[in-house]
């Protein structure tokens, strides 16, 4: 990719499986609450088109797989037919683009309220403590409603018919969220996890529910279409870990025995990314312990990025905040161009175009 004689490790290529990956820079998976209706709308095409490139690897938004999966306003969801349809289009324009295209998967569990919920009901997690209030909204977060065991199933289920629709969509594949707090997360994080049953306790029973939720998708569409997201150090609405390097060990050797396509990491310094202070050693046992492909993220700027590729640290590196302000950030790697600086207060706005598709390109010029 490089059109010089300096070898940029971000921008060489790399074979992820059966995708022929042209660089190593990866378009993390990014909630945009644009999706009106929990439905992808139309002017997704021109935001991810403009963030394709031949031989690129793009991670979609996060996904909802059931009615009780949402609790953000306009995000997307994958568990019907519709949601199957208007993802079409957009998985088709990426395609065209020449890039890969997975689609994250998730259930938001008691990150949610009853108005976000079928019939008013209250969230679902593997516990019934709640999130504390916050100071500027009591209602953010609903008590949640503990998961009997036999209800399990059902949402591992959920998540194997979603990765199901996600592939009649067109996708090339799924990444699993298990991170930030989420309902998988919940489970495997010994903070928020208090069950006495097969899903409690011990690290290996607490990933249990994870771990069912993969064997379930490889079955459904292929252990080679399937990554999965996890953030071991984060504590995240209030889910965090005793011991998240074990937590993240473990899950890495087993999911390497699962033979899934990738293991997307998340960094602790992403909590404090304007800092710059954590340096590339803190997912390092889990590189050592997962055999596919290791995707690192959180806070990493070019030289990082070259850097992690480059020790072996990572074999690809998610960027998350500069690809959402730059639209041609693989390009501005390559030629060490300057940045455009994200508006962080356009994030999450509805706006269909203002802080989603209006961020410049680089000049013809340069």
């Amino acid at each position: 990719m490089s059109t010089n004689s300096e070898v940029i490790p971000l921008c060489t290529s790399y074979q992820m499986g059966t995708f022929n990956l042209s660089h190593r820079i990866v378009l993390a998976p990014l909630t945009r609450n644009r999706s009106y209706g929990f439905i992808a709308q139309p002017h997704a095409i021109l935001y991810y088109t403009q963030r394709a490139t031949n031989g690129g690897f793009l991670i979609s938004e996060a996904c909802g797989i059931s009615p009780t999966a949402q609790g953000y306003p306009d995000t997307p969801g994958i568990w019907t037919k519709e949601h199957v349809q208007a993802w079409k289009p957009i998985v088709d324009a990426v395609h065209a683009k020449g890039s890969v295209f997975f689609c994250q998967i998730w259930h938001g569990g008691r990150v949610s309220n009853h108005g976000y919920q079928p019939n008013g009901q209250s969230p679902i997690s593997c516990t019934d403590k709640p999130i504390t209030p916050l100071a500027d909204d009591s209602s953010r977060f609903s008590t949640p409603r503990r998961l009997r065991t036999d209800e399990i199933p059902l949402v591992v289920n959920d998540f194997r018919l979603a990765a199901r629709n996600a592939m009649e969509a067109g996708f090339d594949g799924v990444e699993i969220h298990g991170a930030h707090g989420y309902l998988i997360d919940q489970f495997m994080k010994d903070q928020v996890n208090d069950r006495t049953d097969i899903c409690g306790g011990s690290l290996e029973n607490r990933c249990r529910f994870a771990l069912e939720v993969v064997e379930a998708i490889i079955k459904e569409i292929g252990a080679d279409r399937v990554g999965f997201r996890i953030s071991p150090y984060a504590d995240y609405m209030e889910a965090g870990d005793s011991n998240p390097e074990a937590l993240g060990v473990y899950m890495a050797k087993s999911l390497s025995k699962y033979g899934i396509l990738y293991f997307h990491a998340v960094e602790p310094r992403m909590i404090n990314v304007e800092e710059k202070e954590c340096c590339h050693e803190n997912l390092l046992s889990m590189r050592k312990a997962f055999k596919g492909t290791f995707i690192v993220a959180g806070g990493y700027d070019r030289e990082e990025g070259n850097r992690a590729v480059a020790s072996g640290y990572a074999d690809l590196v998610a960027y998350g905040r500069w690809f959402l302000a730059n639209p041609d950030l693989p390009k501005r790697f390559e030629l060490n161009a300057s940045l455009n600086k994200y508006q962080r207060d356009t994030f999450y706005t509805s706006d269909p175009v203002v802080g989603y598709t209006d961020y410049p390109f680089l000049e013809n010029e340069i």
